[in-house]
């Protein structure tokens, strides 16, 4: 058991790790630590107790099961594009039938007006003609109609 003062860059190197993990072990194993005169911190540890074994080393890229993932999400994304274009494509043709109902509605309510004005109009004619054709079945028969009387009645 032999103990030795290491800064972390000198356990890293013996542990071959970096010295960020070599940092995060001596704080996780709770080693005594202490100040240096030159400012650098000296870890008190016995290396046979230690047994860390470094992970494997990890490619820049990425591991392959996040790659294949990225592949797949990748290509959903893909798909889904298509499916917003398509669905952008049926909204525009659907607003395009929703304008042309509103203007084709528009012109049915117009010429429902004009035709009810001309019903309102048409049932007035009527009245006044009935009134008229009351009047002059009212006269006797065998009287003469005159203009006058005719005039006067309705």
């Amino acid at each position: 058991m032999t103990i030795e003062n290491l800064t972390y860059a000198a356990l890293a190197e013996r542990l071959k790790i970096s010295p960020e993990a070599a940092r995060a072990l001596v704080k996780r194993m709770r080693l005594p630590r202490q100040r240096a005169n030159d400012g650098k911190t000296l870890v008190s540890v016995d290396l046979s107790e230690i047994q860390h074994k470094p992970m494997p080393a990890r490619s820049s890229r990425g591991d392959q099961a996040v790659t294949g993932t990225v592949a797949i999400l990748t290509a959903r994304i893909e798909v889904l594009q298509v499916q917003l274009s398509m669905l952008e494509e049926s909204s525009r043709v659907h607003r395009e039938d929703y304008v042309r109902e509103c203007e084709r509605a528009d012109r049915l309510v117009t010429e429902l007006i004009k035709m009810t004005s001309d019903m309102m109009e048409a049932k007035e004619t009527a009245a006044k003609l009935e009134g008229e054709l009351a009047a002059l079945r009212s006269i006797p028969k065998g009287e003469p109609l005159t203009w006058w009387r005719w005039r006067t009645t309705g």
